[in-house]
This record gives C-alpha cells, structure tokens and sequence, in this order.
C-alpha cells in the first residue's frame, strides 16, 4: 500500500512519463521510421507530449492529494530523492558522452536530440524507479 504523499506523486511522475514520452517516442519513431530528418517537424508532437505530460501530472497529482493527506516533505524523503537522483545521473551523463559522440561522427541533429531525450527519457525512469524501489524496501 502506498502511504506517503511524496511516495504516491513519484508513481504519478513514473506513469505519466512512461505514457506520455513513451507515446511521443513510438510517434517520433515512426517519422524518423518514414524519413523526417530535419527536426522542424517534431516540435509539434513534443509541444503536444509536454502539454499532455502536464495534463496527466495534474490530474495524478489531485488525485493523489484527494487520496490522503499531504504531510510535509520528511528527511527520509529527501535521502531517497538523493540516492535515487545520485543512482541514475551516470544515465545521463552517458547520454552527452554518445550525443557528443555522434556529433563528432556528423549525424544528423535529429539524431542527436532524440539520443539526448532518449538518454534523459531513460535516466528519469530509473530514478523514479529507484525512488519507488527505496519507499517500499526502505532507505
């Protein structure tokens, strides 16, 4: 059972960021699947994706709040955002790395943003994970 506040809105954070961006990459990897190699074309969809990351984020975070009560943010909460966020940085930083990488090599810049978005995609999943691994196992 979920208690805390803080535990219930990194459930919101992980569900919503997996259907939203999950959504946006299956869209985008069918455009790039079709050819679109310029990345004028993808500002929409992302608008769109980031418009409806906020709807969803919204609308989990009433929930939750309706659920139970808000208790202020505790130390223990804030050890498990720092080791999650501490736990999954390297995530990201592997993702400049191949992004530069790629840059070096002279792919296309639709290429490289969608490396760097995949890569911060992938790190924030596994520190939401992380976070919601260290509420139920303990700090």
């Amino acid at each position: 059972m979920i208690s805390s506040f803080e535990e219930k809105s990194v459930w919101v954070q992980l569900v919503s960021l997996t259907l939203v961006l999950g959504g946006y990459f299956v869209v985008s990897g069918s455009m790039l699947a079709k050819g679109v190699m310029v990345l004028v074309p993808y500002v929409p969809v992302f608008a769109v994706a980031a418009v409806a990351l906020v709807l969803v984020m919204a609308f989990g975070y009433i929930v939750a709040a309706l659920t139970g009560k808000r208790e202020k943010r505790d130390e223990r909460d804030r050890q498990i955002s720092w080791r999650a966020e501490s736990n999954s940085s390297w995530v990201l930083a592997s993702g400049v790395f191949f992004a530069l990488c790629a840059l070096v090599v002279q792919l296309q810049a639709v290429w490289v943003a969608h490396l760097l978005l995949c890569f911060w995609f992938a790190s924030e999943l596994l520190k939401l994970i992380l976070q919601a691994v260290y509420y139920r196992r303990g700090v």
